[in-house]
């Protein structure tokens, strides 16, 4: 059998968990090659801004050599909370203590820059995008892009999120859709364009909801507002409202009529966005999510355990791939790795996949959370 060391290992996708798992790899000498199908580290915007906690996603950039530059480039003033009520009145108020380092903010493109970064040149492999996994179990495993282009590989690492080809080769679940939708609007400039949205949301978070419908909104990096406008909706509410997504005017008119009892000051969130929303319907995984063990194939993060928004999602997926990454790093045989690391993340994943089932719904509860139970989880 194979040492980690003399197998060709892939790993598809280049978001945080794997980049992570390729960085933690080359630190310990283990060659790797990431495939990604975007053209280019800058092909498509990467989201919004991300906690990471000193109980998980630190613990990974800390393996990667990385926690270090991460503290100075995230915001700890992100960590800041408010809970409003759909009158605009403030419910709860969390301010971070000076030197506060639980879970600070990074945007999700600084953080992906920042790993891409420590990556050897070439490490990153543009423009496959993962068509399917062929080969036999025992391997070699042949990867197919849609390109028509094929690559060998003797451990297929999947960390291509929520709609992951690799989980094709080891499980046939798909994740399926909560109940709950979110869409997004974006603020520019909200310092100078949007003073009363800066004031409202503050250096963090600000939320609101009345048990139908919520609205969360989200400091970025370079003064910059997410909002998600959350509802419980079909996953085809646009489409069956007879419009498209984008249909800006028209979507705007139908969500200041839907929170037409909110205040003012809050449906701004909805109605000054600049550009156009964003659908992004919440899915995810079946609980309990497991496979049967692989000795060439293996999932991380989203494709192992898809859960909703939440705040742990990241976090996860970078804890998985550190723990992947070192039992690789620690042990004689890839199997022998791939059987420690799932040993371990399949009862911590079902885990918390089982407290965050049904979650979505939190979303929209009126309800101020728990802040000692919020950092617990």
């Amino acid at each position: 059998m194979r040492t980690p060391r003399d197998s060709r290992i892939a790993v598809i996708g280049a978001g945080p968990g794997g980049l992570t798992c390729a960085r933690i790899l080359q630190r310990h000498g283990v060659t790797v090659t990431v495939h990604d199908r975007d053209a280019g580290p800058d092909a498509r915007n990467q989201g919004g801004t991300l906690d990471l906690r000193a109980d998980n996603g630190q613990i990974a950039l800390r393996e990667a050599g990385l926690l270090d530059e991460f503290f100075a480039l995230s915001r700890p003033e992100g960590q800041e909370m408010r809970q409003l009520d759909p009158a605009g009145e403030t419910l709860f108020r969390h301010v971070p203590e000076e030197g506060e380092r639980f879970k600070p903010e990074i945007d999700r493109g600084r953080l992906r820059d920042l790993l891409l970064g420590s990556l050897r040149p070439g490490t990153v492999r543009w423009g496959r995008a993962l068509e399917a996994v062929d080969g036999p179990e025992e391997g070699p495993r042949l990867l197919r892009f849609t390109d028509g282009t094929t690559v060998e590989a003797d451990l297929v690492i999947g960390a291509d999120g929520a709609w992951s080809r690799v989980r094709r080769a080891v499980s046939p679940a798909v994740p399926q859709y909560s109940g709950v939708s979110f869409l997004e609007a974006r603020f520019h400039d909200v310092g100078t364009r949007h003073p009363d949205i800066a004031d409202l949301v503050g250096p963090g978070s600000a939320a609101a909801a009345d048990g139908d419908r919520g609205l969360f909104a989200q400091r970025n990096g370079d003064d910059h507002v997410r909002v998600y406008i959350i509802q419980r909706v079909p996953a085809d509410w646009i489409t069956a409202a007879g419009l498209t997504v984008e249909d800006t005017d028209a979507l705007r008119a139908l969500l200041l009529e839907r929170y037409g009892a909110w205040s003012p000051r809050l449906r701004r969130l909805i109605s000054d966005n600049d550009g156009r929303y964003a659908d992004r319907p919440i899915f995810a995984l079946p609980v309990p999510h497991v496979w049967e063990h692989s000795p060439t194939v293996t999932l991380l993060g989203d494709a192992a355990h898809l859960m909703p928004p939440l705040g742990v999602g990241v976090n996860l997926a970078l804890l998985d791939a550190c723990e992947l990454a070192l039992a690789l790093a620690r042990h004689d045989t890839v199997d022998d790795a791939l059987r420690v690391y799932e040993k371990t993340m399949f009862p911590r994943s079902t885990e918390t996949a089982r407290l965050l089932d049904g979650a979505a719904e939190h979303l929209l509860s009126p309800e101020p959370p728990d802040f000692a139970d919020a950092e617990a989880s």
